[in-house]
């Protein structure tokens, strides 16, 4: 007797090759509910935090546990976000904001992207260039803004261009280490063929590096909006950046945190919607 037989005799059960497919399935079943239930518990916690994150700041203000003229309290932001979305405050300045943050985001990101690929073009560029990169990532790229308001004017390209170089030259060292580290294995099956260095960029080394490029957009999100609001703290009248310094300058802090707030919303929603493009790829690679 097999000894699969004599095991499925001695606990009474009849196993044969045919289950095989059954019990394939029975555990993909398995492992797709079990991923559900993490993820339903993700979410609850998710949720679980943010409500006793704001219970216990709301608590914390009107017990006096912490000074209520600093912290403020939930209520207190709502009522005064209820009142600037009445008044069309809120939305003219927040329109601003964001206005200037996807531009950043999308001129930052395009053009390190277009530098990374001169950089893989031409080897003697980018030794040449390479110290000059590190030197220029080092530097506090923040330290730029007054220059940049005197070189572009104080107003929107100013502010734009704040959002973008903080983000562009990080952008262009990791798009272009992840251009130097695909498999050169590719380039030699499109070099066989006589590929041109054009097509061999279009059709490996930039597809290769998808996975790269959209994790660095998700950075790009966060830079773009730290460079935004430093050039607005600098020289903008609107803006949510012009919301936090008039806060601080008449010791309203609600007014503070509701922009503190509503950047991190938005912050988050710019982040989500680079996901959903991550995903559209994967899907469309696949």
């Amino acid at each position: 007797m097999k000894p699969f037989q004599a095991f499925s005799k001695q606990y009474g059960r009849s196993w044969s090759p045919l289950d095989k497919p059954h019990n394939v399935k029975l555990l993909h079943q398995q492992y797709i509910a079990s991923l559900k239930r993490e993820k339903t518990w993700v979410s609850f916690y998710q949720l679980a935090i943010f409500f006793v994150f704001f219970a216990g700041w709301e608590l914390a203000s009107r017990k006096q546990w912490v000074d209520p003229l600093i912290f403020s309290s939930p209520s207190k932001i709502w009522r005064l976000f209820l009142q600037q979305i009445t008044d069309g405050t809120l939305m003219g300045n927040l329109g601003v904001t964001l206005t200037e943050t996807v531009f950043g985001f999308i001129l930052g990101t395009l053009l390190g992207t277009i530098l990374a690929a001169i950089l893989w073009w031409s080897p003697m560029v980018s030794k040449v260039l390479d110290p000059y990169l590190v030197i220029m990532n080092a530097m506090p790229k923040v330290a730029l803004g007054p220059i940049l308001i005197v070189a572009l004017g104080p107003g929107f390209t100013s502010i734009v261009a704040m959002g973008a170089i903080i983000s562009v030259i990080i952008t262009t060292i990791v798009v272009y280490t992840s251009f130097r580290e695909v498999d050169p294995n590719y380039l030699k099956v499109l070099l066989t063929f006589r590929a041109t260095r054009y097509q061999c960029f279009r059709e490996a080394i930039l597809p290769a590096s998808f996975p790269t490029i959209i994790s660095t957009l998700k950075v790009n999100v966060g830079l773009s909006w730290v460079g935004v609001i430093v050039g607005e703290f600098l020289v903008s009248a609107k803006g949510l950046g012009y919301m936090i310094i008039y806060g601080f300058q008449v010791f309203n802090f609600t007014l503070v945190l509701l922009s503190l707030l509503i950047i991190a919303v938005f912050a988050t929603i710019m982040y989500q919607l680079v996901e959903l493009l991550e995903r559209k790829l994967i899907k469309h690679n696949n």
